[in-house]
This record gives C-alpha cells, structure tokens and sequence, in this order.
C-alpha cells in the first residue's frame, strides 16, 4: 500500500505548518490562553487559509477534500498545540449536515465553508459515561429540547449546536441556534486551557437535521470522525514533543557532557519514538477506515483509539520525566503539550472505554482473527 502523501497534500501541509509557525508561536498561544483559550482572529487566519471549507462538498462552495487531507491538516494544528475547534467545526458539522435536508444544508453549508458560522456538537451528558445511546435530553413532537449538554467545545463562541435528542423513536439529530429562546451556556477552559461550556436548553426551539431512524448511526459517524482527527492531532503533539525532548537531551548537561550520550535515556527516547509510529499507522488506520461500513469503521476507530490512548500516556508521561522539573512548569511549552494529551486521551471515550468497545465487537473471534 502506498502511504506517500500527494504533492497537493504536501503543499497543504506546508501551508498550515506556516501558519502555526508565523501566527500560533508560543507568545500567542499564551495570550489565547490568558484571553479564554478561543482566538477570532486565529479562527480568521484559519478561515484565510480555506480550511473551513475542506470537507463542504463543492456545490455548497467548499474544496470537498476527503479524510486524509484532513488529517493531514490535524497533524499540523497539533503540532500548533492549536485550540480553537478545528475538527468539530469543519470536519464533524459538514458532516452531520450531509444528512439534513437540502434547504438546511443550502442555508448552512456555504456559511460553513466561508467561516461565517461555527458549528459544534454538543453530545455529551453527564449519566452517559462515553455511550452514544444513552441521551436524557428530549425533544417534542414540534421540535423543542430540554435538557444538559456538557463538555461543549468552544460553546460560549459557536453560532449554533448540533445536538442529539430522544423523540418516541430513538435519538434524533437537531441544530440549536445559540440565540434561539431558553439557551443557557456556562463557559470554564479544561486542563488544556481550551474553552468549553455546559450547555442547558429549555423547550429551545430546533430544527430537525436527521430523523431518529437514523440519528444514532449519523452521531456515532461523527464521533468517528472526530476521533480519526484527534489522532492525527495527537501525532502533531507527540512529534513536536519529542522533538523538544530530544533538543533538550542534546544541551542539558551532567557530568561535563550532554545527557543525550547517556545509554538509559536513548533508549528510553527509543522507546517513545516507538510509540509514536504505532500511534501514527494507527492515525493512518483510522482515516481510511472512516468510509468502511458502520460495524467495520466502529471497530477500526475503537481500536485506534486504544493504541492513541497508550501512546498519549506514554509519550506524554515519558517526556515530561526525561525533561525532569522544568518539564512541569506552566513557563516551559512542553508541560502544555502534556496537558493535551492528557485532555485528549479522556475525550469520545478514553482507553478504557474503548478497549471494551474493541472487546464487545471482536466476541465471535476473541481478538485472534481480523
């Protein structure tokens, strides 16, 4: 199989490791953190570059590039250490918007893709321990939902919210305008410093996106997506981490020479690289599976997930200690990389929580055929 990128690939890479470079620098960074972990003009200098518009199909005035482009996209805002919410607004929303119907997708879609409007997916509850079907939150024959949402990325900064809702006939698929009656947000960061809010709705008026026949499945592919560019994302971090952990092991000293020609740490930072290629052919994994058949992609992004998991864990815990003091202070960049980790490996289900959803959907085979 050939994993060569494209030189159109290449070059997107490029430009959004530009970016990074020239408007996310670490003093920047920092001011967003200060400011409420959410920058417009970030959000703007994205917008800039097209990429909102990388998976809107082209008749709704986006580029309709597919999952690797996207990953490829990830891999370089999580070198970034990027916060706003990439992913959810430009790769989970057009997504989800595929299904609704055409006016809603004409109405929303171009918008989408301008960057004139940031969706995000509001599905997480409190009682629900990661499982896509349990949903508290109801909504009426004539479209109104009450309920909680928490853990909202970037809830106090989206225009609207794709939310699921239990109607008669399952979980059903809605969009919430954040200006529309009985919305509530409670804006806090997480342990990253990125934003997020609780999100209450009170017989909250919506428009229905996917119908309940459907809804679970369209979720749980959304879910999906997410995670396959959390991965990608999560490689960016990781290699940009290990970079800074190298760089430092070449000038530390101890002894009168570079702690780098001390045998015990080689091979400690040979076991992370380790880790890190098994996390990136498992990124790789997940992103050309997100078109495979519902059964087949669940299983594929559960078991990416697991390796994920062990590799953020792994990388994150290794490089700190290889760093030693410095690699937990708020003044040194690399303890930030080690807070998205940790934030990123308990996110769309942590390790645990995956590996019994890889368990569950191998029974018939217990783990020892594909």
């Amino acid at each position: 199989m050939d994993f060569d990128f494209t030189e159109e690939q290449e070059s997107l890479r490029d430009a959004v490791r530009r970016f990074v470079d020239r408007d996310y620098g670490d003093d920047q960074r920092r001011a967003i953190l200060r400011s409420g972990g959410f920058s417009k003009a970030a959000w703007d200098g994205l917008v800039g570059l097209g990429l909102t518009a990388l998976a809107v199909p082209e008749v709704h005035g986006g580029l309709g590039f597919g999952p690797v482009e996207a990953m490829v996209v990830m891999e370089e805002l999580g070198r970034g250490l990027v916060l706003e919410p990439y992913a959810q607004a430009a790769l989970v929303a057009p997504a989800v918007l595929a299904h609704a119907p055409a006016a809603v997708q004409a109405e929303w879609l171009p918008r989408v893709a301008a960057g004139e409007a940031l969706l995000v997916l509001a599905h997480q509850e409190r009682a629900a321990r990661y499982r896509l079907e349990v949903c508290e939150t109801q909504a009426t024959p004539d479209h109104h939902l009450s309920g909680q949402k928490s853990l909202v990325s970037a809830g106090e900064h989206a225009d609207a919210f794709l939310v699921p809702a239990r109607t008669g006939q399952g979980v059903a698929l809605y969009l919430v305008p954040k200006e529309a009656t009985g919305v509530a947000l409670r804006g806090y960061r997480l342990h990253d410093g990125s934003a997020a809010a609780e999100l209450s709705l009170n017989n909250t008026p919506a428009t229905l996106l996917v119908p309940a026949e459907q809804g679970l499945a369209v979720l749980e592919q959304a879910v999906d997506i997410a995670i396959a560019a959390q991965a990608a994302e999560a490689v960016g971090v990781m290699d940009r981490y290990l970079a800074l952990t190298v760089d430092y092991l070449n000038t530390r000293k101890q002894f009168g020479v570079v702690i780098a020609s001390f045998q015990a740490l080689r091979h400690r930072i040979a076991d992370v690289k380790m880790q890190l290629e098994l996390a990136r052919s498992m990124s790789y994994f997940a992103t050309l599976k997100l078109n495979e058949p519902a059964d087949a992609r669940r299983r594929a992004l559960s078991q990416a997930k697991v390796q994920l998991g062990q590799a953020m864990r792994f990388v994150g815990q290794q490089c700190t200690q290889l760093h030693g003091g410095i690699g937990v202070t708020d003044e040194y960049v690399g303890s930030h990389y080690f807070k998205r980790l940790a934030v990123m490996e308990m996110q769309y289900g942590d390790t645990l929580h995956h590996l019994g959803e890889v368990s569950r959907r191998m029974q018939d085979t217990a783990g020892v055929f594909a």
